[in-house]
């Protein structure tokens, strides 16, 4: 927290002392890994200086159709929840500090962290990668939402017809 990579608050509780909860900051991306650099967005300018302003999106789809058949030999043929937690798990093993929530109104896995932010910043065509490659690995409709707030980032996938 001196440092600020991390960002304290209290949450209220109806009984007993509040609950301490913690973020990253933007400061503290750094200490963590990141699939993609500047090289990585040189080559998809490149891409789409040499093969026309759609090679960029077409290089990222065949990244995101061979990132979605790792994950899916990965993933049990099991039931969504189950598949939630693993994916969840995969994720949070290749740097997206992923998270599965449970809740009355279904699940919901939530990510604080991108490693590959900086390309998703610039192609924001991969948050839709994303997406669809969530629906197509749980076989349920998902939706996303990313918040920047402070300069955190946390995108949630909110999984339909989970409850």
């Amino acid at each position: 927290q001196k440092r600020k990579h991390v960002h304290r608050w209290r949450l209220p509780t109806p009984r007993g002392r509040p609950q301490m909860l913690y973020r990253l900051t933007d400061r503290a991306h750094e200490l963590f890994p990141v699939a993609s650099n500047v090289m990585t967005l040189q080559l998809l300018t490149a891409a789409q200086g040499l093969f026309g302003g759609t090679a960029a999106d077409k290089l990222l789809l065949v990244v995101f159709q061979k990132m979605q058949t790792d994950y899916a030999a990965r993933l049990p043929a099991a039931e969504t929840v189950v598949r939630a937690e693993r994916l969840a798990k995969i994720r949070d093993d290749d740097g997206y500090m992923s998270v599965l929530e449970k809740s009355p109104k279904g699940l919901t896995i939530v990510e604080h962290h991108s490693p590959i932010l900086d390309v998703l910043r610039a192609y924001p065509m991969v948050a839709k990668l994303e997406l669809e490659m969530f629906q197509r690995l749980l076989g349920v409709a998902v939706r996303r939402e990313e918040q920047n707030a402070s300069g955190l980032y946390k995108a949630t996938f909110h999984l339909n017809g989970t409850s």
